[in-house]
Formats: structure tokens, C-alpha cells, sequence
């Protein structure tokens, strides 16, 4: 079965990632935001088909259209009617052409939590299913798939809910015409209030700065709908049917130690396995997650093989057949129901969280713990870049890796930088017995072990790689400076012709690094 060939498939298709050709660059705006909109349907002799994609020459791997159609259904187990909005990801095709459309601009200002995933896309999902008479199965189902490669999760599903019941009411004339609508719409651009018209209605928007002052509230402007975070999910409503583990569950994410999330929906396994990778900022999630993993995923059979330990990543499923299939993986989220009666922590089934535990949750700790977790996923109470427990073990090492810095003094002009000193675990460790966050936060616990254990995971690896980087353009950028207000002719007095040359290529080479290929003109 080819899914992507749908009944009313307007698009070239094609099973190669190919090169975005001229006539795409009419939609630059368009792709700054989206990569496509595709309509998944159910056809009876095709099964989940692509009926249509938006613009038609959009161009999607096979791979890619078929996770596209398998993760854009609930399963059907989850027995979802009426309309429901999930999020998914999935892995981009080997050998697909980057798009170029200005990431380093956008990544350069944006938090890196928010910056364009060049591996991956996301897939924003409005599904509706609905009895029909006039169809064979008795149903009407179909969804309605935002593909983008920026997390923008509050964004894009109320988005969707603008746009999605009208699609489904006037068809592909209201979906160009919205395509259409955002093109025109501002590139994002961090730390700058937008305004972003569709179907009558204007979403204003700021996306976060990596300039922006923890705690600092956006100044916004009146508008039809005021969107106060383009990202953030309401967590206290995720976190609500497993609260009392939220700090294990933290734990593990922190640590990016192998977990999957069995759930009734694929709304609430997408948002919790989001609100997860959210929980850990300011530092970025660095293992591979999935809001919704079905048996249909290209990486099914590479992340349910049990010939090796299971892979870092957070996984967030429905289907009942893996509750045999990942019986093996060390933790296991089971939910139920939010409607469910009885007692909350009943509802959730936490496996094998005993022996992960670092952080003190005695009962004496436990209601001080989740009151000051209930502050942070309240916004009433904290933005989300305030939260006092979260944040804490960022702040020393961030404070650390500073000091590894050499000082501006020691850049001159005429000699190469000095070198960022390396990263001693045994030396940072020292620093958090005098300034460490067992002094005051209100949870107590093995902080030190916890530190020792997230020194060996993905995420640490993946912040100090990040920061280093930074580090090394700081420091380049000292010493261009240091050159631009230099007496570079004074300098050329006692020098040889060799020294002068070989100046001069060092600073076409800094140049050419900071600002691109440098071309020169004769005449």
C-alpha cells in the first residue's frame, strides 16, 4: 500500500528528496513558518492516504508522506470522536536538501530550546471523526496536518482551531486561501511582537530572545487574539494525572534515560512527552522524543529491538501491543483517564522509579515539593523561565563554564586567541560544595549524585558542545575587534613581507568564517 497516493491527490510525487525548485521561492514567507499543510483521509481500499498537500509543489520523501499518514490517525484503540488535536515528530530522509530560509539569523537570536530542528519536523494534527451516512465506514474521517520544523506548539494548534472547521466546511478553496494569508505574514523573528493575520482573525505573537531578562513580561499590544506563548503548554493541566511523580519523572527527563508514556489518547501522550522535554529549560532536550509513536514509524523497529539496551529517548504511545513490546525498558509511564474517579495517584503506574530517585520525596517533602511544582506549571504564579526547581541545576554549571573564559585582556591583536580552558567534572564538583543548589532550594536530596549522573548524560554533552561553541565565536569576535581598533600599519613597520602575508590570510580566513566568502574586485 502507497499511502500518499490519496483519492484526490493534487501534488508531484516523488520518492526522492529533491531540491526545491524556483517556482517554491514565491512562498519564502510561507516556509519560514511551515514547511507544508497536508490532508490525511481514510480511504477504504488505500487505508490513510495524503489527499491533498499545500503548495502542491511541496516536495515530501515517500518516507516522510508515509509517517506523515500513519501519525497524523489515532489509533484505533484510542476510540477518539468528535475532533482532537495531538502533536507528532519524525525523522527528516537521509539525504534531503536543507532548506534556505535564513536559520542562522533565527537560530542565532532564538533560545535554543525554540531553534529550527533541521533533523526532524513536527507535525501539528486537527483530527475529526464524526458518523456520516454518506460515507461506507459510517465516519467521516479525516486530519488536517501543520509540517514544520519549529516547535511552536501553542502557535500552530491554535492555529488549527481557527482554520481546521472551516477547512473541513469549504475544502481546498479556504486552504489556499489561508496558505496564501501566510505568506504575507512577518518572518519570526525573536524577541519581536508579531502580528499574524488569518481568516479575519490577528494572533499576536512574540517568540523569546536569548536576550530576554528572566521573569520579563512581553510588552503587547491590543488584538482580536493575544497569544501569551507561542510554546508553552499549560503543564499543571499535562502533569495533572501524574503530579505526585513529577519529580522523578523530571528526574529521568533531565538524565535522558529511556521512557515511554502509555496513554488513552495521543493528545495526552503528545502533550505530556512535550510538557517532559519542556521541563528541563532552559537547557535543551537533547535525545530523540516522539509525542506519538505508533507500529507504523520508520523507527519502529530500531527503538523496540531488545538484542541491545534500550535507546535514549521518550516515547509516547496508545497502542496496547506495546505494553508487551517495551515491558523490557527500565521506565514505564502507564496513564489513565483524567475523568477517571478515584484516587490521583492511583491513576498513574509508575515502573521501576524506586531505585532513580536522587531528591528527597519523604512525606514531610512531598506537599512542599508539589506546592512549589503547582507555582511553577501555574503561569499565575511563575513564567516558565523563573521556575525555581527546574532551572537549579543550570545555574552552577552555566556559572562554571563562565569561568573557563579567558579574561577580554588577554586577546591581542597580533596573537591567536587563548584557549577556553577544558571542563574538570572533579573541579566543578568542588564549586557546588559552596555554591551548590542543596544550599537553597527547598528539595532535599543526593544533589551531588544527581549532578555525577547527568554529567554522563546526552544532555550535558549536548548544553557544553552548545556552549563551548559560543564561547569560541566570543572570543573570535574579541579578537576582531581587538584587529578593527589596532594600528595595523604601525604594526607592518618591523615586520617581513612573509609575517604581513600570513596576517593578512589569518584575517581573511577570521573574516571569512564570521561573515561568509569574501569575493574581490579588479579594475
Amino acid at each position: 500500500m502507497d499511502p500518499s497516493h490519496g483519492p484526490a491527490s493534487h501534488h508531484n510525487e516523488t520518492g526522492n528528496a529533491v531540491e526545491r525548485t524556483d517556482s517554491r521561492s514565491t512562498w519564502a514567507q510561507f516556509l519560514s513558518w511551515l514547511e507544508c499543510v497536508c490532508v490525511v483521509t481514510f480511504d477504504l481500499e488505500l487505508g490513510q492516504a495524503i489527499e491533498l498537500v499545500y503548495p502542491h509543489d511541496a516536495k515530501l520523501t515517500e518516507k516522510e508522506k508515509t509517517s506523515i499518514c500513519y501519525l497524523s490517525f489515532p489509533d484505533s484503540y484510542s476510540g477518539c470522536l468528535g475532533d482532537t488535536q495531538f502533536s507528532f515528530r519524525f525523522r527528516q530522509s537521509i539525504g534531503r536538501i536543507s532548506p534556505d530560509f535564513g536559520e542562522d539569523a533565527y537560530d542565532r537570536d532564538a533560545p535554543v530550546t525554540l531553534q529550527r530542528d533541521l533533523g526532524h519536523f513536527y507535525g501539528y494534527v486537527y483530527f475529526r471523526q464524526v458518523k456520516d451516512v454518506s460515507v461506507k465506514r459510517g465516519y467521516f474521517q479525516k486530519s488536517l496536518v501543520l509540517v514544520s520544523r519549529l516547535p511552536f506548539v501553542h502557535l500552530f494548534h491554535t492555529l488549527l482551531q481557527i482554520i481546521a472547521p472551516e477547512y473541513f466546511e469549504k475544502l481546498e478553496p479556504c486552504l489556499e486561501a489561508v496558505c496564501n494569508e501566510i505568506d504575507q505574514w512577518p518572518s519570526p523573528v525573536p524577541g519581536l511582537t508579531l502580528n499574524l493575520p488569518v481568516m479575519g482573525t490577528v494572533l499576536q505573537v512574540r517568540i523569546p530572545s536569548k536576550t530576554d531578562k528572566p521573569g520579563g513580561s512581553p510588552h503587547l499590544l491590543p488584538a482580536p487574539t493575544l497569544l501569551p506563548t507561542i510554546h508553552e503548554l499549560d503543564l499543571f493541566k499535562c502533569f495533572q494525572s501524574a503530579l505526585i511523580h513529577l519529580q522523578v519523572l523530571w528526574e529521568l527527563t533531565l538524565l535522558g534515560e529511556p521512557l515511554v508514556v502509555m496513554a488513552p489518547s495521543p493528545t495526552m501522550s503528545s502533550e505530556i512527552v512535550l510538557a517532559l522535554v519542556s521541563s528541563i529549560a532552559p537547557l535543551k532536550y537533547c535525545s530523540d522524543y516522539r509525542p506519538y509513536f505508533t507500529i507504523h514509524d520508520s523507527e519502529f523497529r530500531e527503538y523496540t529491538t531488545r538484542t541491545q539496551a534500550p535507546p535514549n529517548v521518550i516515547l509516547g504511545v496508545t497502542n496496547p501491543f506495546f505494553i508487551k513490546t517495551f515491558q523490557s525498558w527500565p521506565h514505564i509511564v502507564r496513564l489513565g483517564d483524567p475523568r477517571m474517579a478515584g484516587d490521583l495517584p492511583k491513576q498513574v503506574k509508575v515502573k521501576k522509579l524506586a531505585k532513580l530517585k536522587t531528591l528527597d520525596t519523604k512525606p514531610g517533602r512531598v506537599w512542599a515539593t508539589l506546592l512549589l511544582m503547582y507555582k511553577w506549571a501555574n503561569p499565575r504564579f511563575l513564567s516558565h523561565n523563573t521556575n525555581p526547581y527546574l532551572a537549579l541545576p543550570s545555574v552552577p554549571q552555566e556559572r562554571y563554564m563562565a569561568s573557563l573564559m579567558p579574561l577580554q585582556r588577554s586577546v591581542t591583536p597580533w596573537k591567536t586567541p587563548p584557549q577556553i580552558r577544558p571542563f574538570s567534572q572533579e573541579e566543578f564538583m568542588a564549586t557546588l560544595e559552596h555554591a551548590g543548589p542543596h544550599l537553597t532550594s527547598m528539595l532535599k536530596g543526593d544533589w551531588m549524585g544527581l549532578y555525577r549522573r547527568f554529567f554522563r548524560s546526552p544532555n550535558l554533552d549536548g548544553w557544553y558542545r552548545l556552549r563551548r561553541r559560543e564561547m569560541t565565536q566570543k572570543l573570535e569576535s574579541l579578537h576582531l575587534e581587538a584587529v578593527c581598533v589596532a594600528d595595523l600599519v604601525g604594526w607592518t613597520k618591523d615586520k617581513s613581507e612573509v609575517e604581513v602575508v600570513d596576517l593578512v590570510l589569518k584575517l581573511r580566513e577570521k573574516l571569512v568564517r564570521k561573515t561568509g566568502p569574501i569575493s574581490y574586485g579588479y579594475g
